[in-house]
Parts: structure tokens; C-alpha cells; sequence
């Protein structure tokens, strides 16, 4: 299984978008300053939203979707009653 996932930093609430074939493992890493260069400099964080696939290329290809413009909005429109709750 391929996870397709997005991370919010319970300080300052950034949000980071990757994917992995291990999403325990890698929620570890990440709060443990062994994620990427963006999650090192704050280690709070939570897993907001997950996909999986079957396939690594469809995962790659959604994570990249997601981290533009057009992915962006789909997540907001996806959590809009949880972005209304933490305001």
C-alpha cells in the first residue's frame, strides 16, 4: 500500500503534504526530526488526511496534485468543518 498524506503542525499550524508506504513509521520520523527538510523545524505534528493506493506511480502522481493550487483548494474543500473548528 502506498499513503498518500497531509500533516498539520499543531504549533503553527503549516501543513505538509507527502507519501509513504509505511504512515506509522513515517509520522514517527517526522516528529522525531528524521522527516523532510520542512518538518525538521517544527516536531508537532498530526496527520489531518490520508489516501492509499495500490499503485506507488498513482500515489506519486496525487501527492503532486496536491501540492499545487489546484490540490490545495481540493483539501481545503475536503476539511472545511475541520479548518471551521480550529479557527
Amino acid at each position: 500500500m502506498h499513503y498518500v498524506y497531509l500533516l498539520e503542525n499543531i504549533e503553527n499550524k503549516n501543513w505538509y503534504i507527502g507519501f509513504t508506504e509505511n504512515i506509522k513509521r513515517r509520522l514517527f520520523e517526522h516528529n522525531n526530526g528524521r522527516g523532510g527538510r520542512t518538518t525538521r523545524i517544527g516536531k508537532s505534528w498530526k496527520m489531518i488526511y490520508c489516501e492509499v493506493y495500490l499503485n506507488k506511480e498513482d500515489a506519486v502522481g496525487r501527492e503532486k496534485f496536491l501540492k499545487g493550487g489546484s490540490g490545495r483548494k481540493y483539501l481545503k474543500k475536503q476539511l472545511t468543518h475541520y479548518l471551521k473548528n480550529i479557527e
